[in-house]
């Protein structure tokens, strides 16, 4: 099923150093100081580790509107492409508004992707925000018909739209706390998971996490999944798996299970027995490090792949488990 998409391109390898500019540890580097482009790209991730609160950290949001059951407001990271610098939430308010839910979607994920799981939220009264995640959907710019923006071959965007994300998740659990929201969970796919882990690292309010799919490094998804072999045609020849691990370390959700595991926080890692995206030896070695951080947590294995897992009978365990660890933590 990986395979049914024929929109796939593969794109030049980039360094993509304009993308770095401003982040907040880029000023801790000179600009002129003659590092060649790898080297920066490796010191700037091993900053940003060092320094995550402050890289995933953000000046508040101001402009929130809802409107017909739609959230927007701006981002407060700032990219070249208008379309994706204004974050939309699809709001399913359910009847107590103390309990709130984050649903992040998959990697391409259409605009109505996981509308099903936030209403199953909201049915049993908890209330629902379904997040595009940067460059999809509402937010995809016009020159591109797959999210390719989010993950590619191009290192330096690809943390910068990992960073937005984190950062616009967090946004919106500020909005959720001015609805009246006083414990808040985050559900994240594929894509949506590696951002939930990393927000939910970074943010205390985050108090239940289910990730459908897990991994330990960004890097090795990319690198092993057969949905993103164009991606790694892309980077082959120019990087190889071990420094592609260093650059992405700061979005990979290993560099901060440290973090992770000194918040009060009750998980569900959800995976496939036979998933060829998210290779399940990575999931895991997510486990594992569950196990040597302490972490209270719950791990469930399906019998299926990744893409089986959205497709019937999976699709109704998938959600039973995602929704039933939820309500019964929030």
């Amino acid at each position: 099923m990986c395979f049914a998409a024929t929109n796939r391109v593969v794109r030049p390898f980039e360094w993509g150093l304009e993308w770095t500019s401003h982040w907040p540890v880029a000023r801790l580097l000179h600009a002129q100081d003659g590092l060649p482009p790898r080297e920066r790209l490796l010191r700037l991730s091993r900053l940003a580790i060092e320094r995550s609160e402050e890289f995933f950290g953000y000046q508040p949001v101001t402009d929130y509107h809802l409107a017909g059951g739609l959230l927007r407001f701006t981002s407060p990271v700032h990219t070249p492409y208008e379309e994706n610098n204004v974050v939309h939430g699809q709001w399913f308010p359910g009847k107590n508004p103390r309990k709130a839910v984050l649903v992040l979607p998959h990697w391409n994920a259409p605009h109505d992707a996981h509308n099903a799981l936030a209403r199953a939220f909201q049915k049993f009264g908890a209330s629902a925000l379904r997040l595009s995640l940067p460059y999809h959907d509402y937010r995809m710019p016009a020159e591109l018909q797959r999210a390719d923006y989010a993950v590619s071959s191009n290192i330096g965007r690809t943390i910068d739209a990992t960073r937005q994300a984190v950062i616009d998740i967090r946004a919106a659990a500020d909005w959720l706390v001015w609805q009246g929201a006083e414990r808040i969970a985050v559900v994240g796919t594929s894509l949506g998971s590696c951002y939930a882990f990393l927000a939910s690292a970074h943010d205390d309010r985050l108090v239940v996490n289910a990730f459908n799919h897990c991994s330990t490094y960004f890097a090795d998804v990319v690198w092993t999944g057969l949905s993103t072999l164009h991606v790694k045609k892309g980077l082959e020849g120019h990087v190889d798996l071990e420094t592609l691990r260093e650059l992405w370390l700061c979005i990979s959700p290993t560099a901060y299970f440290d973090k992770f595991s000194a918040r009060r926080k009750k998980s569900l890692f959800l995976y496939a027995k036979y998933d060829t995206t998210f290779l399940p030896e990575l999931s895991r070695q997510t486990i594992e490090l569950c196990r040597r951080y302490g972490l209270d947590f719950r791990e469930v294995v399906l019998p299926c792949g990744h893409y089986t897992l959205g497709e019937a009978p999976f699709k109704y365990i998938d959600g039973y488990h995602l929704v039933n660890f939820v309500l019964r933590n929030l």
